[in-house]
This record gives C-alpha cells, sequence and structure tokens, in this order.
C-alpha cells in the first residue's frame, strides 16, 4: 500500500463514529482585509489524498477600492485550485495566462518545475463594494510529476458535472465521483466536489478512492450519531461505507480525496516537493531573480513587482 498520512493515535474508533478517523479544526490566520482558515496541513494530517493544503477565504466584505491583492509569487510541485462561492478575483501566471474566476467555476494552475502567479482585485471591480468567499486549496504532485511544465486550465460553471436529486445538488470540480468525471486533467486520481445539501438530504461518500474528507462550509452535518458543524473537516477510515445526513437547516459541505502519494512532502513558503533539496534549488532560483533566463519568470502585464524570498 502506498504511504498514508500519520494517524491519529486519540481519535476514537467504533460505529459511534462511523468510520472517522480524525476531525480537523482549522486554524484562522488573519490576512489584513479577510480571515482564512486552514484546515490542511494539520498536525496529524498533512494530507487527504493529494491535497495537503485547504483554505478557507472569508466571508469577507471589502469597501469600494480594497480588494485582494497578492503579487507575483513563485510555486514548485504542487497545483493550485481555486473555487469561489461570492465574488470574483484576477489570476495572472508566467505562462501568460489572464483569467478571472467567478463563483461556480474552476481554476487549476499546475506548478511542476516552476510557475510564478499574482492574484487580484483590479479594474472595474474596485469600483463598488463586494463579498469575497471560497476556497483555496494545493495539490501535491506525484514524484513523477514534480518537474512537469507547467500548466493553466480554467472550466467555466457549466462545463462541470451537476448532479441533482433527493435534496442534493453535487457540483464535481475535480476528479471522479458517482460515476461523473470533471473536464479537467489531474496528475493522479482524485476527487473534489461541492455538495449543497437540504434539510435532512443524505450525501454517501465515493467509495471507491483510498483517501476520504469532508469540510463543512455551511449548517451541519450528523454521520452515525455524531453532529458536526460548519468549520470542521472530517477524515475517514480507507475502505469503509460512509453518509452524511444535512441538519435541520441544510448545509453546504466539500468532499475531497483520492490516492496518497508515494510519500511526505516537504513544504517551504510556496513550495512543495519530496526532497529538501529540490526546495532548496527552488530558494535560490528565486532569490537570484533572473527573470529572462533562470528558473521563473514574471507574469506578463504584471512584472512591476513581487514578493521576495522571506528570511531564512
Amino acid at each position: 500500500m502506498s504511504w498514508n498520512p500519520a494517524l491519529d493515535p486519540e481519535c476514537p474508533t467504533g460505529d459511534a463514529v462511523d468510520a472517522i478517523e480524525t476531525v480537523i479544526v482549522p486554524r484562522a490566520r488573519d490576512l489584513g482585509d479577510f480571515e482564512v482558515r486552514r484546515a490542511l496541513p494539520a498536525p496529524r494530517r498533512q494530507m487527504v489524498g493529494p491535497f495537503i493544503f485547504f483554505d478557507q477565504m472569508g466571508p469577507a466584505e471589502f469597501l469600494t477600492g480594497q480588494g485582494v491583492d497578492v503579487r507575483p509569487h513563485p510555486h514548485i510541485g504542487l497545483a493550485t485550485v481555486t473555487y469561489l462561492f461570492e465574488g470574483k478575483f484576477h489570476h495572472r501566471d508566467s505562462l501568460g495566462t489572464d483569467q478571472w474566476i467567478e463563483p461556480g467555476a474552476v481554476n487549476l494552475m499546475t506548478a511542476g518545475h516552476g510557475i510564478t502567479h499574482s492574484e487580484r482585485i483590479d479594474g472595474e471591480a474596485l469600483r463598488q463594494p463586494y463579498r469575497l468567499s471560497g476556497i483555496q486549496t494545493w495539490l501535491a504532485l506525484p514524484a513523477g510529476a514534480e518537474d512537469s511544465a507547467p500548466a493553466f486550465v480554467h472550466a467555466g460553471k457549466s462545463d462541470l458535472p451537476m448532479l441533482e436529486g433527493e435534496g442534493k445538488q453535487v457540483r464535481l470540480i475535480l476528479g471522479n465521483a458517482f460515476a461523473e468525471r470533471a473536464p479537467v486533467p489531474t496528475a493522479s486520481e482524485m476527487f473534489y466536489a461541492d455538495a449543497l445539501l437540504a434539510p435532512g438530504a443524505k450525501l454517501p461518500m465515493p467509495d471507491d478512492h483510498e483517501d476520504r474528507g469532508a469540510y463543512i462550509f455551511q449548517g451541519e452535518v450528523s454521520v452515525g450519531d455524531q453532529v458536526f458543524e460548519a468549520g470542521q473537516m472530517m477524515v475517514f477510515r480507507p475502505g469503509d461505507r460512509v453518509s452524511m445526513t444535512a441538519g435541520p437547516v441544510g448545509a453546504r459541505v466539500l468532499i475531497l480525496g483520492g490516492a496518497t502519494l508515494e510519500g511526505p512532502r516537504y513544504i517551504w513558503w510556496n513550495f512543495v516537493a519530496s526532497s529538501k533539496e529540490r526546495i532548496e534549488a527552488a530558494k535560490e532560483a528565486w532569490r537570484e531573480g533572473d527573470w529572462q533566463h533562470g528558473r521563473f519568470s514574471l507574469p506578463p502585464g504584471d512584472d512591476a513587482e513581487f514578493i521576495p524570498l522571506p528570511p531564512q
């Protein structure tokens, strides 16, 4: 069997928790204009399948002239996934991509050997107040894809499979689940879906993936005789059949998982890699700042500034 992240020896087992391995309560980080809640990586769980970062952005309200303003910065060894519930923002990257993302669509940026991108609210979007909320995740790349060429794929809301019935609306963001497959290619087998549940609706977890988790964005759900509230991530034991039931006001849940990787990953700043040597090489390349001939370049149209390498 492939490597699996550490299990929590203190986590209760048995029918009372209905195949739940552990529960993660995200750590809140104040980014100035809005709050981010980070569920992954957690102290006892680095990944769920290939998902190595899982951040809830907002909900946040911005006044006219204010907004997200993340300067160009680098990534290696991962793919970033952006999925919004409210608002929009502007993605530019060193491939020349210039793409706004809006609710229900997906941006998948594969860093591979190295990519640089920025995320901003600019132009007409700054001329009025707006709200922003969504999920940003990182997918760790399998060893064979760490040195792949960078890539970017955008899929609109109407391009993603939508399953409806029995009080459920499930949009498949990435991968395969419930006999459907999303159109965006991924480097490994996985699933990622946005499920809107009416009160009392039941949602089974896909049982054809090795590693599985669920993050409650709104409302509450019960699994067995346990009730879980918004802002919690449940991680389920491999192989067990699991179903969740929405509470009296319904729920919105992100379900995710997939094949576990062949080993753990090192994380430093925006870099993910299977070895420390890969991290050090990326640090040196960004520090050198040879945008014309080096490993990294800046996004066309957004190359006047960048985030410098943090202190060691």
